[in-house]
């Protein structure tokens, strides 16, 4: 041994050398990078496909619900159609293509005969100059631009009886079926919409109908009333047909070329386009007058009707009603839920960090709250609170008396299995303070379950809301504004005749309450910290 030390010793050391000095001296895939939670939580996030797509499908709703009202135009804002109430979608862009407010459904020849007489009386055209007229016929009126008769399928004839009636197929747009209406104007106004339509050669001005014709048809109902300008059956089998020159009746399934013989008022051969009422002069006077709907909106607002959504049960704009309920019930939700989470975070984090004698008389006062229905307390609250701070600020004292409580248990529970753990014990060796121990850490450990809690808090408040303003119990919307529980409310008598009344807004909570559950989901893996640095 001694002798292997010497030869040693012998070696000079220049014959000594590092081997591989600028090679790194382990394999690169054991290499490491440091990642910070936040990071590696969305990383994680990330590959969870059903929480991502929930996640960019409630960036949308929330889009949808911020920028409609922002870009929404005068008359959606503001204007209350009733004539274009319950109409269906609608837009001069996708008119084409199917989004233009009609109805497809069998009617009745003498439907079909009214509203092909809309189209025929739309081309009425009067030169004052020389006093003529011109009356379009059955075939122009068919082809017309305010023919509300898009298309006519095939038909077929039902007997009761002695009585014969004809059906048929049809694809009507609605928002030309209007027609004609009567309107009373003062002076000014009728300048106004007369100097209008000289300006900008739309006509909206069309000649009166002289009710006291024999052949008036009288149907009751003002609104339609001015669409029966021409010669009709009182017959009981044929009431509003229309009727020849010689009297006789016409029907679609007998007559191959309709001939619309008008009623419209006339004095001393010129035809009346208004009727004075009400005393006073000239200028004092009132007019009442028939105008074509389509154009008379245009003069009113400027633009065509135009509802993506079609109208609700009072004619405002669906969209727009959808969206301002939508941005209602996110602030309602995210509202709640922070104050949620913030009260049942502390609450929680005392009860299972001191546990004892404090969990217990803490528990005792949740076991008290939890048993009080939600129901009453919103009830109770909309009936003596809401008088003096509102509806909305009274729903969220209710919404928080009792909803932070499952928060509180979830917080409560992970401080219970994590306070006693050997990271907690070092710290608290250390002579780290409770406070610290308490939010630096054990609470970061409890951020997945919690942020769950309050992510799924979200839809449940959404659905509770709506629920509440369905039955009518809190009724927080206004003449521009308005909530999903009440637009479904509103549909439920019409959602058969009119489904998109209800279709879109219960499609809307459905996809809140399918993806903020995703999401939800996605973030409790995102935050759990016993997966950290999985899947590396």
């Amino acid at each position: 041994m001694e002798e292997k030390e010497k030869k040693l010793q012998e070696i000079p050391s220049e014959k000594f050398a590092f081997v591989n000095t600028d090679a790194k001296l382990h394999d690169e895939k054991f290499e490491t990078k440091p990642i910070g939670y936040f990071k590696d939580a969305m990383r994680r996030f990330r590959k969870n496909r059903g929480s991502v797509v929930a996640g960019v499908i409630i960036l949308f709703l929330v889009l949808f619900a911020l920028l409609v009202p922002l870009t929404s135009s005068y008359v959606a804002k503001n204007v209350r159609v009733s004539e274009y109430s319950k109409m269906g979608p609608r837009t001069t862009w996708g008119y084409n293509i199917g989004i233009n407010g009609s109805e497809n459904k069998e009617y009745n020849d003498l439907i079909l005969l009214k509203n092909y007489g809309i189209g025929v009386a739309a081309e009425y055209r009067y030169d004052e100059a020389t006093n003529t007229e011109h009356h379009a016929t059955f075939e122009e009126g068919k082809n017309s631009a305010y023919q509300p008769i898009i298309k006519q399928g095939s038909g077929y004839e039902s007997r009761m009886g002695a009585n014969v009636s004809y059906y048929y197929k049809a694809n009507i747009d609605t928002y030309l079926g209007v027609g004609f209406q009567y309107y009373e104007l003062n002076n000014a106004q009728y300048t106004k919409l007369l100097n209008w339509q000289n300006e900008t050669g739309i006509q909206v001005l069309y000649p009166m109908i002289d009710t006291t014709h024999p052949d008036y048809f009288d149907c009751g109902d003002e609104k339609i009333a001015p669409n029966y300008w021409y010669r009709a059956s009182s017959d009981r089998n044929s009431k509003g047909a229309p009727l020849t020159s010689t009297g006789a009746v016409q029907r679609l399934k007998t007559d191959n070329n309709i001939e619309y013989n008008d009623i419209y008022l006339r004095k001393d051969g010129k035809v009346q386009f208004f009727i004075r009422v009400g005393g006073g002069t000239t200028e004092t006077a009132s007019y009442k007058v028939r105008v074509l709907y389509y154009n008379y909106y245009q003069y009113l607002y400027g633009v065509e009707p135009n509802y993506i959504f079609g109208t609700d049960s009072q004619g405002y704009d669906l969209a727009y009603r959808m969206a301002t309920g939508m941005r209602l019930s996110f602030a309602l939700a995210v509202l709640v839920s922070v104050i949620n989470f913030i009260i049942g975070a502390i609450y929680g984090a005392i009860e299972g960090y001191y546990g004892g004698a404090t969990d217990l008389i803490m528990e005792r006062i949740t076991d008290i709250l939890v048993e009080v229905p939600f129901v009453v307390v919103a009830t109770l609250f909309q009936l003596h609170f809401s008088d003096k701070v509102g509806a909305f600020p009274s729903l969220i004292f209710a919404f928080i008396l009792t909803g932070w409580i499952g928060t509180a248990s979830r917080v409560r529970s992970q401080f219970y299995r994590f306070k006693n753990n050997e990271y907690v014990l070092a710290a608290r060796t250390l002579g780290a303070r409770d406070a610290r121990i308490m939010w630096k850490h054990i609470f970061p450990n409890t951020l997945g379950t919690i942020i769950t809690s309050s992510v799924l808090v979200i839809p449940g408040v959404i659905f509770s809301e709506s629920m509440l303003s369905y039955l009518g119990i809190i009724q927080l919307g206004t003449k521009t504004s308005t909530s999903l529980g009440t637009l479904l409310s509103e549909a439920s008598g019409l959602w058969q005749t009119y489904p998109h009344l209800m279709i879109f807004p219960a499609i809307v909570i459905s996809l809140l309450m399918i993806c903020f559950n995703l999401f939800g989901n996605g973030l409790r893996d995102a935050f759990n910290p016993t997966l950290r640095g999985a899947d590396e």
